[in-house]
This record gives C-alpha cells, structure tokens and sequence, in this order.
C-alpha cells in the first residue's frame, strides 16, 4: 500500500476507457451486440482492443448503406436516419435477433445487451458540427424485463476523427455505467463525462426506462444535465419524460412564458392564456405550428445556492397536469434564450412577462460581461421576429395598474424604451382578470406553510387538489404540524 502522507489530497481515480471495456469483457454473464451508424464502428473498438472480446461481443455491425440498413431494421419516414425512432428500432432488433439465435438453455445465466448509435457527423463545409442518438437496452437479470437508456448528444468539436474518437468513449462510459451504476443514476449521469470534457461533447436528453429505473423520475435527470453543465436547456412533456429541444422547436413559432411557478396560479394561466390568443392572431402563425413553452431558470430553483430538487418535481408536477411542456434553462438574460431558440428556428418568438420582469431587461448591471453592453443584448433581443406580450402590474401601494403606457425604467434608457414600443416590439394584455392582480406565487407557498384558509381560490381550477392529493411543497407535513 502507498504511503499516504500529510497534506495529500483525496484524487478520484476514474478508470481508463480500457479499464471499463476489460472489466466488461472479463463478466462472463455480459454478452450482446453493437449496431453503430455514422461514425464508424468507434465504440465496440474499445472492447476489441481491450482483449477477452469473445465473451463479451456477439456481433458487430455498421449499416451505412440505407438500402441495407432499412432491408434490417425497416424503412424511415421522411428519409431521416439520425432519429430517436431509428435508434429504438436499431435496439429492439437487435435484442430479438439475439434471444433468436442463443438459446437461454444454453445460455441461461447471460445477460444480454445492445448498444446502438446512429449519429452524423461534421460536414465537410464544417457549417454543422453533427449530433446523434445513442442507447443501450439490457439485463440486469436473465428472468428480468429489459432496461433501456437513450441519450441525444451535440458534437462541439471541428473535425470528424476526433468526434468519432468522443462518440466511442462515450459509449464505453454508458454501457459501463449501465452495468455498474445502474442503482446510482446521478453518478451514472456525470459519468457519462468521464474521459471526455465538456466542450467535446453536449448531452441535452436522456430518458431511463425499465424495472430497474421504474423510481426513477425523467424530469429530475433532465434539470441534472443542466445543473451539471452538461447543457444549457432541456425539456421534458406532459407525461414526464423528456424531449429534445432541437427537434420539438425545429421551424416552429415560439410563446415562451417565463416564471416559478412555486406553485402556478391564476395569474400565470391568465398571462399564459391572453398571451397566446394575441400571438396566434400574429401574421404566419399558425396553431399546429406553435410551440408554448413553461420556462424556469436555473437561478429560479436555487436556494441559498443549491437546487432544491423536490422542490423541482412539485412545479413540475403541476404543469405537467396543466398539459404543459416545461423547458429548464441556464439563461438567466432573456436575449440568450431568444437566441437560444433562434438556433432551431426562424419563425415568430413571443414572449410574455410581468411588468416588473420587463423593467428588469433595462437594468444594465445584467450585461456587463457584453462588449456592447445593454444595446448589444437589445440588439440580440430584438434582431430576430420577437414581440413581448406585456402583463400589467397592480402597484401595491398606490393601487394603479402599470401597462407598457407608464412603466418607468431609468432616464437613461428611456429613449431605448420608447424605441421598441413605438415599433410594436411590446404589447400590451388587453382583457386581464383585475380581480387577481393581487394574487402572487409567494404569498401562496407562505399560506400553505401556515395552514392559513383561501389559497385554494388563487390558483387554476384542479391545481390545490393537485397540490393536496400529491402533497406538493410539503402541503401534508406544515398542515399537520399546524394542526399540532
């Protein structure tokens, strides 16, 4: 043993690319195939030259010709390859081609697998870096159903052979940490990094599904990949599980509406509701071709600094029995979410704000990491087809409503206001519900902490069921310690 002397520092020794694949090959139950697509046959070289492959390697295969390819797994709809449908098909045939051809009387202690990518690399004009799907489906157990871990991944690199070089660790950290972390997802979660640093690779979905992940909830790994850095947003549906951003908000228009939601009330459905009848009115909008977005921030579920997860899935929750979808960020300006989806489209932006957040945008103390300062973010902001729908504010003090009309924003940026108003870039929420304007999300959560009566009027129809039956922002523990 080596001397561990005064002074030292604990270092985590995370194990080689080799050392994964040779601990693999070495279980002798661990046994299945690779299907890759796009980038070589990267990952499965790793098991190949870590040696004892036999045991481990059924079969290894790239269909990269498409008449090939769909003549095994069938035929793709739109002429599309690189998609999450693909990669599940690639996955599934690959298991019934092996519980097929092995016979469990023969093997009956193996546990089988399939890992599968399907990915496009960068182009030669170097204008798209590339992205793909990777999967693993397998056995923690012969007699056990099968688990199943899909992810979406952006290359950020410039040249081909080092992201095919990324893809194949990559593959060998998710098959490892299928096998060996299976009962420990947040650490399989960053281990997915292992080898590799950030600014080789993004992942900006992944879902867990199968026995062995039946506790676990999407949504919190969908908030993990931000936290973590491992991207900068994500998005999950009404049914919990995630979605990838790119392809839910490809040439579509967006109405973003932007909040807590701790928890959503009146005020929230009333801004969501008035702001999207105004954007569909918008010219070139269209209702099948528009996206409503739930959006919180990283900063809005931090407390004291950290994350309060269950605090996370209570909000979750209640928008996703809205029907919402929900998009987490690490924008906390609004000109980097705005640019943000302006990757993925070039159709209308709207978004829809409080007064109060609106008069936020004009504090230049939130752009001093910029060169050109609060113009260069405005420019950002507003270059593209955005129009903000404007909710008023009922001035607790004094009892007036504040609209886009006598807002007040510093002198300096007064003129800059009036720029963007006059050029219909802010609009005001006609036919708002004056009755609610004193209702907030804070004084809500501080009702239902006291055990205090009437917060269930302040909320949308369902929600304070929702929040009881659930038990939602500790709802059942306050109350019962009011009671005593």
């Amino acid at each position: 043993m080596a001397l561990k002397l005064k002074g030292d520092i604990e270092i985590n020794d995370t194990p080689t690319s080799k050392t994964k694949a040779l601990k693999i090959n070495l279980n002798k139950y661990i046994y299945g195939t690779f299907a890759e697509i796009g980038a070589g046959q990267e990952t499965v070289r790793h098991f190949f030259r870590a040696g004892g492959a036999s045991g481990t390697i059924a079969k290894a295969m790239s269909a990269y010709d498409k008449e090939f390819s769909d003549a095994i797994y069938g035929a793709e709809s739109y002429n599309r390859y690189v998609t999450e449908e693909r990669l599940k098909k690639m996955l599934s045939y690959e298991i019934e081609i092996i519980e097929d051809r092995l016979s469990r009387k023969i093997h009956p202690q193996k546990m089988f697998f399939s890992y599968a990518n399907t990915v496009t690399t960068i182009d030669f004009a170097r204008k798209f870096k590339g992205h793909g799907w990777v999967g693993i489906k397998f056995q923690l157990d012969p007699l056990e159903d099968y688990n199943e871990i899909i992810l979406h991944v952006r290359f950020k690199e410039t040249d081909a052979k080092l992201q095919q070089e990324t893809l194949g660790i990559l593959g060998v950290n998710l098959i490892y940490g299928a096998y060996y972390l299976n009962d420990k997802p947040k650490e399989l979660l960053k281990s997915l990094y292992d080898n590799l640093h950030k600014i080789q690779i993004e992942i900006d979905m992944i879902n867990f599904s199968g026995p062995r992940f039946s506790y676990i909830d999407n949504r919190l790994m969908s908030l993990l990949l931000v936290k973590n850095e491992m991207t900068n947003a994500v998005m999950f549906g009404p049914d919990g599980n995630n979605l990838l951003p790119a392809q839910q908000l490809y040439k579509a228009n967006i109405l973003a509406l932007r909040g807590s939601f701790r928890p959503v009330t009146k005020v929230n459905m009333d801004m969501y509701k008035l702001a999207e009848e105004m954007f569909l009115k918008e010219n070139k909008v269209a209702k099948n071709n528009t996206k409503i977005i739930f959006e919180i921030t990283l900063a809005n579920l931090s407390s004291e600094g950290e994350i309060d997860e269950r605090d996370f899935l209570d909000r979750a929750e209640l928008l996703c029995s809205l029907g919402q979808n929900v998009m987490i960020t690490n924008y906390q300006e609004y000109y980097k979410l705005v640019e943000y989806f302006s990757e993925f489209t070039k159709a209308r932006i709207g978004l829809a704000m409080g007064v109060y957040s609106f008069i936020q945008i004009f504090d230049e103390k939130y752009y001093r990491n910029l060169s050109g300062g609060i113009l260069e973010a405005f420019g950002k902001l507003f270059f593209k087809d955005l129009k903000v729908y404007l909710y008023p504010l009922k001035d607790q003090r004094t009892g007036e409503i504040r609209t886009s009309d006598n807002l007040k924003v510093h002198p300096r940026m007064k003129e800059l206001y009036k720029f963007f108003k006059y050029n219909g870039k802010v609009v005001d929420i006609k036919d708002f519900d004056p009755d609610i304007l004193d209702i907030f999300s804070q004084t809500v959560l501080n009702m239902i902490a006291n055990g205090e009566k009437g917060w269930e009027e302040m909320l949308p129809k369902g929600i304070a069921a929702t929040i009881k039956d659930h038990r939602l922002f500790g709802y059942s523990r306050r109350r019962f310690a009011k009671l005593k």
